[in-house]
Order: structure tokens, then sequence, then C-alpha cells
């Protein structure tokens, strides 16, 4: 009997142990949204390795930040009002094809008479990048130092260094003067800052604080998945007039935590403008579907942003893990196709999804002169194997290829025939494509793009050229390890 019980468990365990599996297959290949080449890489594990396949799936196989935050989110982008001010459609046909797609992401359109700046010290070279960063901070802490009613800021990391405590020591001076000032902070990229003083201090100011995506993971809810969902956006809005946009985190340009790989080369934008609207609708509606307070009227009770005579053309937008799939890239993708002369791109972690490197390598074969710039030294490995993977194909088709050597090249910028310009915080990376919430600005305008570019080739004349000789004389190791890795990214 004890025998027949035995052989009974047994069969029970493995039949148990097939239908999970089989459910786990099954999930993998009907997930919406999920690219071809990321079913097929999840079958392959979930099949060669069963019982690890089936963990790995469950806590990083899907983008589910729990039904009822998705819920309350969805609930706060439809309840708050729509960014009004004029619209602009672009005269340009190929500029028009970008920004409709831009638009189908949140629905906001393309806005007239903004006024927005580059952010960096005149006097800086090339080869001082660390002075432009520092800049930028500065106008920040002067713009929370004017401010009146309220002070947005999210986050991504928030470091406890000298740019770090003056931004905070602002926020902190601007709360106790009764101005409303609510602090979003990645609960991953800002933990250390989080769980030390200057978090107290903001919150004995009178600081509103959240530190976002804090609960993840979790197992109630149907919200297992990916256990690394971020909050990777960088922005920040004072009184409804002023908008800060980019790749900027709240840190020194030396970045201790990661000292070896400084000084973060960023860009951040200032925006004045009816485009400020849109910058304040994506904050609120994170906030308000993670907090519950009700801000719903806030953006009606603040004046109209102004427009500013002979302004800029410029559209905002984000993604994240509720957005549809693929969005984020489908942007990359449409901006990389509108080219017909010269695309400029700077990314500090290139691992594209087939479709945007597909987009990338057809340009310059379609007579675009196309440049990518990325840092020679990169702070992960893994994206270091993963983007040089790239490296024979882009050379292939006639791309220009820049290793930066000054630092973390972190600003993530394309210049699209010196005339049109996309800035923020996504990555060319298959994070921000696909997992992370993020913010982008669409800029119109050939007078700011030429800014923008200028910029870059500031980057490019300190850089190397990788010339495909090289790239062909690597050692048969570094280019199984790439490519191993490369073939891997779709699970990462």
């Amino acid at each position: 009997m004890s025998g027949a019980s035995g052989d009974l468990v047994g069969v029970v365990v493995v039949v148990g142990g097939f239908v999970i599996h089989l459910s786990a297959v099954l999930r993998a290949i009907t997930r919406p949204g999920r690219a071809p080449a990321s079913r097929v890489a999840w079958v392959a594990v979930i099949m060669c390795l069963p019982v690890i396949g089936v963990v790995a799936y469950l806590f990083l196989g899907e983008t589910s930040i729990g039904r009822e935050r998705a819920r309350r989110l969805r609930d706060a982008e439809g309840r708050l009002a729509m960014p009004g001010g004029a619209g602009a459609e672009p005269g340009d046909p190929v500029a028009r094809s970008v920004s409709e797609l831009c638009r189908s992401v949140n629905g906001f359109g393309p806005t007239p008479g903004n006024h927005v700046v580059l952010l960096g010290d005149p006097g800086a070279s090339p080869a001082e990048p660390a002075r432009d960063c520092d800049a930028a901070i500065r106008a920040l802490i002067e713009a929370f130092d004017a401010a009146a009613e309220h002070i947005h800021l999210s986050f991504y990391i928030w470091l406890d260094d000298e740019n770090g405590g003056r931004v905070a020591d602002a926020v902190c001076a601007a709360a106790r003067r009764g101005v409303a000032c609510r602090v979003m902070a990645d609960a991953l990229g800002s933990r250390d800052f989080i769980r030390g003083p200057r978090w107290r201090q903001l919150r004995e100011a009178g600081v509103r604080l959240l530190a976002a995506l804090e609960d993840i993971p979790r197992l109630g809810g149907l919200a297992v998945g990916r256990v690394d969902l971020r909050n990777h956006r960088k922005l920040v809005v004072i009184d409804n007039r002023i908008a800060f946009v980019g790749s900027q985190n709240c840190a020194d340009p030396q970045f201790r935590v990661k000292a070896r790989y400084a000084p973060w080369v960023d860009i951040l934008l200032r925006c004045e403008g009816p485009v400020v609207r849109q910058a304040q609708h994506l904050f609120l509606a994170t906030w308000i579907a993670e907090t519950r307070e009700d801000l719903y009227g806030l953006p009606a009770a603040a004046p109209e942003p102004g427009q500013h005579h002979e302004g800029v053309v410029a559209q905002m937008f984000g993604t994240g893990p509720t957005t549809p799939g693929n969005t984020m890239s489908d942007a990359f993708v449409s901006a990389l196709y509108t080219a017909e002369r010269e695309l400029i791109i700077t990314t500090p972690y290139f691992v594209p999804d087939e479709a945007l490197l597909r987009a990338m390598c057809a340009a310059p074969r379609r007579g675009v002169t196309t440049t990518l710039i990325v840092p020679a030294r990169n702070d992960s490995p893994l994206v270091a194997a993963a983007s040089r993977s790239a490296y024979p194909d882009l050379l292939a088709c006639g791309v220009r290829l820049f290793e930066y050597p000054l630092g973390l090249l972190h600003a993530k910028s394309i210049t699209i025939d010196a005339r049109i310009a996309l800035v923020g915080s996504a990555n060319m990376d298959r994070r921000s494509l696909e997992l992370n919430f993020e913010n982008n600005l669409l800029v119109l305008d050939p007078g700011l793009t030429a800014t923008i570019r200028q910029r870059q080739l500031g980057y490019v004349s300190q850089s190397t050229a990788v010339e495909a000789e090289t790239v062909k004389a690597w050692p048969f190791r570094t280019r199984l390890i790439g490519d191993a890795i490369g073939m891997a990214s779709p699970l990462l």
C-alpha cells in the first residue's frame, strides 16, 4: 500500500510539474505586447531549464505593476484635465509623423510658444562636461528659490552629495515659506537617500514624500512579474510655469557611488510655456495614483502658462509598464525613419530591440549620415557587452560609431536633420523600451535643435572613432560573450 501511495505521489508530482511547466510556456507565448524575440527567448529558457526557467519567468517575465495600481493610474490619467492650449500642427509632414506617434501615447499634442533652453555653462569647453551638470543644478535651485505655489520633483537617483544636498536644502526652504512641495524618488535608485538624514530633513520641513514603487516585489494582487520595475523619470514642475526635463539625476557629476566612471555627463532642458502643462500631467497622474491625494483641480486652478512670441513647438510624452507594448521603441524608430540627411544619437545604454537596430542600420543605407556616441566605459558590464555585440552590424551598414572617454556619457538625445530633437530620460535599452516609467520631450524647432546638436558635436570632438578593423580583431572570447549576452537581452 505504501509503495502504491508513493507511486501515486510521484505521478501527481510529475503531472503537476508538467502542468506548471506547460502553463508557463503558454503564458510566455500568449502574453500581450511581447516582441517575438522575447517570446522565443523565454520559451527556450523555460523548456531547457524547467524549474529555474519557471521561477525566472515568475519574477522577471512580465511587467505588471499590479492590477490595483494600474487601475488607479488609468483613473488618474483619465480624470486629470487634458493639458489645454492651442495646438500647433507641424507644417513639415516629416515632423508631423513623429509628432502624431508621440501624441498617441498620452494624447498630448504639439504646443507652440514655448521657451526652451539647453542648460549648461557657457564658458565650459567640450573637455569640461562636469561644468554643464553643475550649471544645470544651479538653474534648478534658482527656480526653487523663486517658487511661489508648488514644486514637484521626480528623480530616479538622488544622492546625498553636494548637489543633492543643495537641492534638498532649497526644497526645504521653499516648503518652510509655504510652497507646496512634493518629492517622488525611486525606491531603488534613491534607496540610500530615502534611508538617510536628508529624507527626514525634507519630511520635517513639511515636504510630501513618495518612495516610488517601494512595494515591488509583490506576490499579492496578481503583480508577480518583473521585480525590478522602476520610475526612471527625471521631471520637475514649478508653479505650473516652469518644467525641467532631461537625463539629469539629482547628484554631483562625480557621482560618488560609481566614482570610477565619473563624471556623469548629462543634458537638461528648462521649459516655459504650454508644454509645462503636459509635464505637470505626467507628474500628477503618477503622484495621485500612488498617494491618492486629490489634486485633480490643481492644473485648472493654476493660470494657463503664457505663450512666448516666436517660441518653439514642443511636445511631452511619457511611457511605462501600463502603456502599450514597445511604445518608446516605436517613438525612437519613427524618429529615426524620418531622418533624410543626418542623425546624431547619444545614449549611455545601447541594447536596442530588433526594430530599433534595423532602423539605425537602415539610415545610412538610405543616405542619412548616422552618428552614434556611447560611453567608452560603462558602469554596467552586461550592457557594455550587449552594446558591443551590435557594433559589427552598425559599422557594416555605415553608422559612424564613437566611444566617449571623458566620463559616463549619460545624455539621452537624438537630433534629426538639424531641425527635430528628442531629449529625455529614456535609454535605448530594454529597460527603457519596455519596463521603466520614462519621459521624453520632442522639440520641433531648428534653432534649439542646432544648440543641442552643437552639444552632441562637442561629445564627438572628444570621442574616439570605432573602426571596423578594430572590431574584427576582437578575440573570439570577447565576441562570444557579447553575442551571448546580446542574445539574452530580451530576457533582461
